[in-house]
């Protein structure tokens, strides 16, 4: 504080802090100061455990390629067919594993995306002997994918099959109507950008869609006549576009067994002369790249630090997003509860 000093003209200064503070107060801040030191020292400590038992776990399920192992690639939720899984697709068939299993699954994806997936199963097959394992489900573009490998197994309630091939797109011209807006187009054809959903859907556009709707699942059928080595009545049977459990495929070579990894190893030993107890090992894509990745690290990281039931909710959300997001001719199954 600032005073002046009348007789000699000059200024002086006296301390603002004329009285200390008192000794408990000193004491409890002390006390307070060691606490959040605590506190900041067992925060960060509690991270780098965490990060480390994450980093292990995540380095056990990352390949090996140095030794002879077989290599289990996960296919699931909606099938894109994008660069990150077909170049580790690409990358197994370099390494050392002896015996490839797909895990399978998905309700299918774009017929594009699975058919990328297919071709490159294929060439992977050309190299190493592989299994596709079929979980929940393999339907539609998830089942693409498994005809890609050199056998099928399902347990008996895995659905498979759904061989078809779906268009959708939303009509909401009668909305418009109601609420007494048109959309103005200018094409160069009638049938350029058909359909659009703004405007009833021509019976030319709609026979030129059928006709892209035809053309891929006779694809998808010829696929499934070749690899399942089916005649035309069985091929008949089981190409409705229904989905049939791993028990009823069986019987109309969907599948080739009932069981799961054991049952796929034991094939590969026994078939393919895969040596035996080979170690499994994950291949994984970083799910960072997927669509809603952020549902997929978040995932990772929940099941990493133990937490399963949060990891399948956080993929499910992820997956059920996806589906929604489609766009285009896609080659999916899904029951009421998926939407």
């Amino acid at each position: 504080m600032l005073h002046w000093d009348a007789s000699t003209g000059a200024r002086r200064t006296e301390s603002c802090m004329a009285t200390e503070y008192p000794a408990d107060y000193l004491i409890d801040r002390s006390r307070l100061r060691r606490k959040l030191s605590f506190w900041r020292i067992a925060t960060v400590a509690l991270f780098l455990v965490a990060a480390g038992v994450g980093a292990y776990r995540w380095s056990n399920g990352l390949p090996t390629t140095s030794s002879s192992h077989i290599a289990r690639l996960t296919l699931g939720g909606v099938l894109t067919g994008n660069q990150d899984t077909l170049k580790l697709i690409d990358d197994i068939g370099k390494s050392n594993a002896a015996g490839v299993i797909v895990s399978i699954e998905s309700p299918g994806g774009t017929t594009t995306g699975a058919e990328r997936i297919y071709d490159e199963l294929r060439r992977l097959s050309q190299k190493k002997p592989t299994v596709a394992v079929v979980g929940t489900m393999a339907a539609s573009g998830g089942y693409i994918a498994a005809l890609g490998t050199d056998r099928i197994f399902a347990r008996g309630t895995s659905l498979v099959g759904s061989i078809g091939v779906l268009f959708q797109f939303p009509n909401v011209a009668k909305v418009l109507d109601t609420v007494g807006v048109k959309m103005e187009t200018i094409k160069s054809s009638p049938l350029k950008a058909s359909p659009d959903g703004f405007e009833p859907t021509s019976p030319e556009a709609r026979a030129a869609i059928a006709s892209i709707v035809s053309d891929s699942y006779d694809w998808f059928k010829g696929l499934v006549k070749d690899r399942r080595k089916l005649d035309d009545k069985e091929l008949a049977t089981v190409a409705d576009g229904r989905v049939f459990t791993a028990r009823q495929g069986l019987p109309l070579k969907l599948v080739d067994e009932i069981g799961g990894e054991r049952e796929a190893i034991a094939w590969m030993e026994r078939e393919r002369h895969v040596a035996k107890d080979l170690p499994v090992r994950d291949w994984r894509r970083s799910s960072a790249t997927n669509y809603l990745g952020l549902f997929g690290s978040a995932a990772d990281m929940a099941e990493a630090l133990g937490f399963g039931g949060i990891a399948q909710a956080m993929r499910s959300v992820g997956n059920t997003a996806e589906v929604r997001m489609l766009d285009g001719l896609v080659a999916v199954w899904h029951s009421s509860d998926l939407y």
